[in-house]
């Protein structure tokens, strides 16, 4: 608050990257209009700032200054050749076209600023020259043109900073007119950003408020039932575009393949998939990864088989699919055989993906020092993600001093990951190095490190229940308590012990075991069971990967219940069914 009343007081300068950044609920679209409103923080003042926004953060197209348009040239021909630019994606082009006609004396109108809110956000530059365009037709009073409010919400949806999609609904929200492409921009920048649940709400006010849907709005607010774990209404907005008439279209069929491989509905992807007309590498890719995350790996492997004689070519990511398959079903041979084809075969240098999925491998295998050798005779540059896999894989074979390497390489690429201190301490903590779990513990409160909570949640009539660690906070926690001292005691009987070197280890014997029976997974089955119809699968999902412990337990719940328990976890779905699961024990 007091950098915004200080920019009022001071030069007419305007921080817009700053506001469209942190662009949020707290600070509407009235406070920004305010801003721009502010004597001498005009727009065109922010534009002809001593660095400009809208050019010199980009690169000019081939490296030299764009083609000037004769003189006289008026507005019309300036607006063709903008858009012209922004559809062949020279956007810089577009924008510097811009700045000539400004420099020229000419007003920009409403057809001038939708290509050019395009190519700002398509340039994924700095947001400064979005929020630029918006402070200039602020001022022209062009807002009011449903497809220059529209290009708005879409360009900030399109930033790659945290604010776009706050800034979008913002916008969004101060439009008295909108229309299917308003909402569909709207829901694509949430799900963009992650913000699942805001995105599945706001397309239920969407159907609330009588706009019909078409098949862009329908592959977004799918995506984001696959990213919110929300397949009831996954299955309404999949009736929805039945009757709309919308699934032949292929990013529907798409989406739908994708939304139901995510929430575990493997049967329905399948079913969406046989009945596609046409079918793309998304289409493939997404049941390949679908399978694989599903612990159904060999049939990755046959889909890919079917995908290569259809003449389709696999791309990128449908080569982390195959090799997450070969990972997950302890296919090594099959594997190096895949990782080996994407170059040779089809020119797609390995990134880090697919060495951490190859370490992966590896590692489950047991061939440490083989995962060592890949990485050390690698030429692609290694973040994280592949160094954690590594680690994990130490974790489950107990090579405390590879896992330490692992570590050091981990805290090089990212100090902030706590990743490598839960690992290392679970890893000291089974070998019964207490000096080393306190060390570690010590290590991390003195770096600030905050381990992130575990939490689960399981979906009834539409509503979640998340749960976690010893929660009893739900309105229900008296007869959850109760179901999981229940289950406890009928695996009990069928030979279950409790493996407490999943437990935290400062507490007493007896207390690991009950810790372990209150984790958030398993108080997310009770409240299934005691929620869920008995002839439907119990869904439980978690933020983190599931204990051992657990995993065995549920494993035994669902055979003493006669349920099919469907866990997702951090790293692939579990499916639980008669004592057995689908990842084999191999997750």
């Amino acid at each position: 608050m007091g950098l915004h009343k200080s920019r009022r007081r001071g030069p007419a300068r305007l921080d817009v990257l700053r506001l469209s950044c942190t662009y949020t609920k707290h600070a509407s679209l009235k406070r920004h209009r305010r801003t721009f409103s502010t004597p001498g923080a005009t727009a065109i003042a922010v534009l002809d700032a001593q660095s400009d926004p809208i050019t010199d953060c980009t690169v000019r197209p081939h490296g030299g200054p764009p083609m000037a348009l004769p003189a006289g040239t008026g507005v019309v021909a300036y607006n063709a050749a903008i858009s012209r630019c922004a559809r062949a994606g020279l956007y810089a082009r577009a924008l510097a076209l811009f700045r000539e006609m400004r420099g020229r004396g000419l007003r920009a109108d409403e057809y001038t600023l939708p290509p050019l809110l395009n190519s700002a956000a398509l340039l994924r530059g700095p947001p400064v020259a979005v929020a630029a365009l918006h402070a200039l037709l602020l001022r022209a009073g062009l807002a009011h043109h449903l497809h220059v409010a529209n290009a708005l919400v879409d360009a900030y949806a399109r930033l790659p900073c945290a604010g776009g999609a706050a800034a979008a609904r913002a916008v969004f929200d101060e439009m008295p007119r909108r229309d299917v492409v308003t909402w569909t921009s709207l829901l694509t920048g949430l799900a963009r950003a992650g913000a699942h649940a805001a995105a599945v709400r706001a397309y239920r006010g969407m159907v609330a408020a009588g706009v019909q849907t078409d098949e862009f709005a329908v592959a977004a607010v799918l995506s984001s039932c696959a990213g919110s774990t929300a397949l009831d209404v996954g299955r309404s907005v999949h009736a929805a575009a039945v009757h709309l008439g919308l699934c032949p279209f292929r990013s529907v069929g798409n989406s739908l393949v994708s939304m139901y491989a995510k929430t575990g509905a493997l049967h329905d992807a399948r079913a969406v998939f046989d009945a596609m007309p046409a079918r793309c590498t998304i289409t493939w890719t997404a049941l390949i990864v679908g399978y694989a995350q599903n612990g159904r790996g060999r049939r990755s492997l046959e889909v890919y088989t079917d995908m290569v004689r259809s003449g389709c070519r696999p791309d990128y990511v449908t080569f982390i699919g195959l090799l997450f398959a070969c990972s997950h079903a302890g296919l090594v041979d099959a594997g190096r055989d895949h990782f080996r084809s994407m170059a040779v075969d089809y020119g797609i240098a390995p990134g880090p993906d697919h060495y951490a999925c190859m370490v992966d491998l590896l590692g489950r295998a047991g061939r440490l020092d083989e995962a060592m050798d890949l990485l050390n005779r690698s030429s692609t540059e290694l973040d994280a993600t592949v160094w954690k896999s590594l680690l994990g894989a130490c974790r489950v074979h107990r090579n405390a001093e590879l896992a330490e390497r692992a570590a050091e390489m981990v805290w090089r690429l990212d100090p902030t990951d706590a990743v490598p201190y839960v690992m290392l301490s679970n890893l000291y903590s089974r070998a019964r190095r207490w000096g080393d779990v306190a060390r570690i513990r010590a290590l991390m409160k003195a770096r600030g490190i905050t381990k992130e909570p575990g939490c689960s949640w399981v979906g009834v009539n539409g509503v979640t229940h998340l749960f976690h660690v010893e929660d009893r906070g739900h309105p229900r926690a008296a007869e959850i308590y109760r179901k999981v001292e229940e289950m406890t005691e009928r695996i009990r009987a069928e030979g279950y012990v409790p493996d407490t070197d999943w437990a935290l280890q400062d507490e007493a014997p007896e207390g690991r075991e009950r810790g372990l029976a209150y984790h958030s997974e398993r108080l997310a089955v009770a409240f299934g069971l005691l929620a869920v119809p008995a002839a439907a699968p119990i869904r439980v999902f978690k933020n983190l990967r599931v204990c051992g412990d657990c995993h065995t337990a549920i494993k035994m719940v669902a055979k003493a219940y006669g349920r099919v328990i469907i866990l997702r976890d951090a790293n692939c779905f579990h499916h639980m069914k008669d004592g057995e699961c689908s990842c084999g024990d191999y997750w």
